[in-house]
């Protein structure tokens, strides 16, 4: 058994970034940029006014008035040039008219027809947002997972599509006689396949395109023939089938149909028969077939591969620091990811931690790290965890 780095490590080393598309602006949320993208003009592109106000020209002082001479809004400048004397009614967002170098705000003067008179509460700024505040033309923003925010810079800087990363298509294929999908009725010795449907969605969460296929029977057959249906992938994804059992054929299988591979067991509870190689140039993932471990090594291999083919730089989940809420005995030979809640900087492990049950899963919002061959720790410590 290699342990839970090595065989992280080799993972990563089957995968490399997909090849850049142009998508539309409005498509790529969520998207991988490939390459940086330039402004294509500068943000405010002109002098604009921060207020609603006046445009003036110099620095008055309260008691000074002033001739209306046009206005400005957003959209429709002053087409003319401000003088001494001179004011321009303006408009939040509207281009300053040349020769103003100054807005008062509207509640610091006097109107009376055409003349304004700065009251003596007038503040001294001078309200405009200079030409290129934000951003200038030229200026970069740097490769980057794509969030809503994201989309509006990249729309102020008049790029209506982006290079990114295609999506990667993840092949999920559930093994076994056992299993039969949700909403069909199972026979007395079946259960429903629900592993498929997490890893789905935790992919598509992460970017991917999941493809879920038809469950593959435990005969040589139709394993050969589903992973037929999975050679346009760009990962194929196993669920059981990977252990040492008389009707455990994945790895055979794949092996008669060319697997080179990468490895074949880990020092991880829960997970241990975890595979991994590449198959008829695509990469494949063996997951264990319990719910609960097929979930944990997804969070630690798969989620890692399909951020990788995406070329995001966050590819490997960071441990944090926690402390624990309460013993924990010694641990064995493998890494423990045990399902814990953390509570204000607090880790408490469940007391059942069964890789068969689904339910606490879902209760946790964080993997308590215990390494191979820790002693027993007492609450109060120190630990290390993984978020959920």
């Amino acid at each position: 058994m290699i342990s839970v780095e090595e065989a992280l490590s080799r993972c990563l080393a089957l995968v490399s970034p997909l090849p850049a598309e142009a998508v539309a602006l409005r498509q790529s949320v969520g998207r991988m940029m490939a390459e940086p993208a330039l402004a294509n003009r500068d943000h405010p592109p002109f002098p604009a006014s921060a207020m609603d106000g006046y445009a003036l020209q110099g620095d008055p002082v309260a008691g000074d008035s002033f001739t209306l001479i046009g206005e400005a809004q957003a959209g429709k400048a002053f087409a003319g040039a401000v003088g001494p004397g001179e004011a321009v009614r303006i408009f939040t967002g509207a281009p300053v008219p040349q020769g103003a170098n100054r807005v008062v705000i509207q509640e610091d003067v006097e109107a009376s027809g055409p003349t304004i008179t700065l009251k003596p509460t007038a503040d001294t700024a001078r309200h405009i947002r200079p030409q290129g505040q934000d951003f200038k033309s030229g200026e970069a923003l740097a490769p980057r997972r794509l969030s809503p925010h994201d989309l509006a810079l990249l729309a102020a800087m008049n790029i209506p599509q982006v290079q990114v990363h295609r999506r990667p298509v993840i092949a999920i294929i559930a093994t076994g006689d056992e299993l039969v999908m949700p909403g069909e009725v199972p026979s007395p010795d079946q259960i429903i396949c629900s592993n498929a449907f997490a890893l789905a969605a935790l992919i598509e969460a992460e970017g991917g395109i999941a493809r879920i296929l038809p469950i593959a029977r435990d005969t040589e057959a139709e394993l050969r023939a589903v992973f037929a249906l999975a050679r346009d992938a760009d990962l194929i994804v196993t669920i059981g089938g990977a252990s040492v059992g008389d009707h455990d054929l994945v790895g055979p299988v794949a092996q008669s149909l060319g697997l080179e591979s990468a490895f074949w067991k880990i020092a991880m509870r829960p997970g241990k028969p975890l595979m991994a190689g590449r198959l008829q140039g695509v990469p494949m993932l063996g997951l264990p077939g319990n719910p609960v471990s097929s979930i944990v090594c997804a969070h630690l291999f798969l989620l890692p591969m399909v951020r990788a083919l995406q070329g995001r730089p966050d590819v490997v989940p960071l441990p944090r620091k926690a402390v624990l809420g309460a013993d924990v005995e010694p641990n064995g030979p493998r890494t423990h990811y045990m399902r814990a809640r953390l509570v204000e900087g607090i880790i408490t492990p469940f007391d059942r931690q069964d890789s068969a049950l689904i339910r606490i899963l879902t209760e946790a919002n964080a993997l308590l790290i215990r390494p191979l061959g820790d002693n027993a720790q007492r609450a109060g410590t120190e630990a290390l965890y993984l978020t959920l």
